[in-house]
């Protein structure tokens, strides 16, 4: 079993969705990671920064799931990363209300000794230099590194992307994203794009549409389990590249092969997110549940072809 490192935020979120809306509550890229990756039991670590009045009970949440929190930085008389958006009616569409950057504006990320030796390392959405950073820290060459990041940096520093993107294994990014990153509509032709900018594997989210996965020729279609309720998406792509990096950081096979099951248990996992607001249904998830939807998900893809 391998190391994760996890990079991200810790934050807090206010959402509103059709189904009704909240305070602030606990939110950031690192705690979806972390608690879809803790699924898997494996040796992780987050680095992030939070104010002093991100609440101890929400530190204790993450250490009590085995997650290493030495790399959580807290300034005390600061303030956490806030993030508050409304989603329409069909759920996929959101409009963002307000971003205060607040502590996050300064980070400076520090990945402890014990982990600068990770085979994992899963770069949530920060910006570029931020990415780097952590990538320079690096005492050994990672068996895989993963990127995830999104338009606005593909808007404000592009140049600084192409430098992170050049030096990684793995990019995960959705259907939109993906176009804008290459300038063309085929996804196709986006992935292949990308694999010249340096990523081996190129995986693209399509929300309840599933997912792509690109490695050379070969291609890989994981569809997104069918759900009668989407009760809140915040953190559904954070919580699908938890499932993601854990699966492999628990195998140790960095294969094609296996991140079709990573794919898998990804999915799986973000199917489970979205059920609740916020964090709230990852918080308790057994590992009972999450085996007997990988059974639901096995029957909805497996079947015998037969050829006339």
């Amino acid at each position: 079993m391998g190391k994760l490192v996890i990079v991200g935020t810790l934050a807090f979120d206010a959402i509103e969705t059709p189904f009704g809306k909240t305070d602030k509550i606990l939110g950031g890229a690192a705690t979806y990671i972390g608690l879809s990756a803790s699924q898997f039991n494996v040796d992780a670590a987050i680095v992030s920064i939070v104010g002093g009045d991100f609440p101890q009970e929400y530190l204790d949440l993450l250490s009590n799931k085995n997650i290493d929190i030495s790399g959580v930085e807290i300034v005390k008389n600061g303030k956490t990363f806030f993030w508050s958006g409304k989603y329409h009616n069909d759920m996929n569409s959101r409009d963002t209300l307000a971003t205060e950057l607040n502590t996050l504006a300064d980070f400076n990320p520090i990945v402890p000794e014990d982990y600068r030796d990770a085979d994992i390392v899963m770069l949530g959405n920060l910006h570029p230099l931020v990415q780097l950073s952590v990538l320079n820290q690096m005492t050994v060459k990672p068996k895989l590194v993963i990127l995830d990041t999104m338009n606005f940096w593909m808007d404000c520093a592009l140049k600084d992307l192409h430098t992170v993107i050049k030096k990684i294994d793995v990019i995960t990014i959705n259907d939109e994203e993906a176009r804008q990153l290459t300038g063309e509509y085929s996804l196709v032709v986006a992935a292949r794009k990308i694999h010249s900018m340096g990523p081996k594997y190129v995986v693209i989210k399509k929300g309840e549409h599933g997912a792509l996965l690109f490695n050379g020729d070969n291609v890989f279609f994981a569809p997104a389990l069918p759900l009668e309720e989407v009760f809140d998406p915040t953190g559904a792509g954070d919580t699908f590249a938890g499932g993601f990096a854990g699966y492999i950081a628990k195998t140790g096979d960095t294969s094609f092969e296996n991140m079709k099951n990573a794919i898998i248990h990804g999915s799986t996992l973000a199917s489970f997110c979205v059920e609740k607001f916020g964090t709230e249904r990852m918080q308790d998830l057994s590992n009972k549940e999450v085996h007997k939807r990988l059974l639901q998900f096995k029957q909805l893809t497996q079947f015998e072809i037969e050829l006339a």
